[in-house]
């Protein structure tokens, strides 16, 4: 028998695991099923921008040949003066790394870092991409708790106890997935002063930091840390809507002159792969210099702003659940009242709405949640397809019990 590698045994991928294998059998039995397990636009009807469709089709010879194992001269240089102007100091292109989409990149970046048993903080609940990047690096992520009840805010006094001889690094994701939080300046300054007195490196994860609503700024975490050594993650996935663009990118700052060796590493990795794909860095610049197509989407009337006020609207009506709004994004994640409907498994209770309901949610141990009370929504869906959506999940609590 051949078996699978050790470090696989705690990998795993809800929002593509044994859910979605589930879903596309239903799909192929001719059963319609609502997915709203994954952030991904282009499945209800998000259209790119122009600014990136004639950025894309006027350039595409440019792109035939392998380019800079970093990425393009002008795709940099766009991302250098970008986060620039996010206050991020004393960068230039050659600390940026464009990669095959965030996921690439966070691989590389602790695969180049982690030795075996070296521990990285990451939150609960949080993007799985973190935890189960650090076990394929050999490493062990530790989960410091983000507190509901303080809008999902990263709970302090949890991220210290949790920090030992082998914490090398922290993550924050801002804004986050799956709650959808954006956190103050005073909060952020507080986990880098926990980072700077543990010589940690701070990997600041801020793919959403351009879908912001209602007027809460977004604070970039390398901004408020000069002197550390952060690494800041973005890309056009998501604030563009080309996430089969796999446009992704890391910026390293900071304090990096005892990290020479470490960011050989990065290179390494980067030189292993030759490039990213060169045919999707081209509309970088353009993207970057376009904010107007993704502001209209999370201003009142945009879509997403107007698909999560049903999404808010519905979840209010059903009792039994409780949900915290989120300022960012475009996920919720509810809390159920385990109770008064008896649930011991949310992946059971993931499995019996999709049969029941033909709705495809996450549970939350998707998102390293160790409670089964918690389940994501990706509000996506045309406002009025949402808050359907909603109230048959409502109605199928009035019955549910495990």
């Amino acid at each position: 028998m051949i078996n699978r590698a050790e470090k696989l045994e705690h990998v795993h991928s809800d929002i593509r695991g044994p859910l979605y294998t589930e879903s596309q059998r239903m799909i192929k039995e001719g059963i319609s099923v609502l997915r709203l397990n994954t952030g991904n636009p282009a499945t209800f009807g998000f259209e790119m921008p122009d600014s990136v469709r004639n950025a894309l089709l006027n350039n595409a010879d440019k792109a035939v040949g392998y380019c800079d194992l970093k990425g393009m001269p002008a795709a940099r240089q766009a991302i250098c003066e970008y986060h620039k102007g996010k206050g991020i100091q004393n960068i230039t292109p050659d600390d940026i790394y464009i990669g095959n989409g965030v996921s690439e990149l966070v691989s590389m970046a602790l695969t180049a870092l982690l030795n075996s048993g070296d521990e990285i903080l990451c939150p609960a609940p949080s993007y799985s991409l973190w935890t189960n990047s650090a076990y394929i690096a050999g490493g062990k992520p530790v989960l410091y708790t983000c507190d509901e009840k303080s809008d999902w805010f990263p709970d302090l006094n949890d991220i210290r106890a949790k920090i030992t001889s082998r914490t090398r690094a922290i993550v924050i994701i801002n804004p986050n997935n799956p709650t959808g939080a954006v956190y103050p300046k005073e909060l952020l300054e507080d986990i880098i002063a926990i980072a700077r007195e543990h010589n940690l490196i701070i990997f600041s994860d801020e793919i959403y930091d351009r879908l912001v609503m209602d007027g809460v700024e977004h604070i970039s975490t390398a901004s408020l840390a000069p002197d550390l050594m952060v690494v800041t993650f973005n890309g056009l996935s998501k604030s563009h809507v080309i996430c089969g663009f796999r446009c992704g990118w890391m910026v390293i700052s900071g304090s990096k002159g005892k990290a020479d060796d470490y960011i050989e590493g990065i290179f390494q990795m980067a030189a292993m792969r030759l490039c990213s794909n060169a045919l999707t860095q081209l509309v970088i610049p353009a993207a970057l210099n376009d904010p107007d197509s993704t502001k209209a989407m999370i201003s009142p009337g945009g879509r997403i702003y107007e698909q999560r006020e049903a999404t808010m609207r519905e979840l209010e009506k059903i009792e039994g659940i409780s949900c915290v709004k989120n300022k960012a994004a475009f996920y919720v994640f509810p809390k159920l009242d385990v109770k008064k409907f008896n649930i011991t498994s949310d992946k059971k209770f993931a499995f019996d709405l999709l049969h029941e309901k033909h709705i495809f949610i996450v549970p939350g141990s998707g998102f390293d949640w160790q409670e089964p009370d918690h389940f994501r929504i990706v509000m996506l869906p045309e406002p009025n397809e949402l808050a359907k959506a909603v109230s048959d999940i409502g109605d199928f609590l009035k019955t549910y019990r495990q």
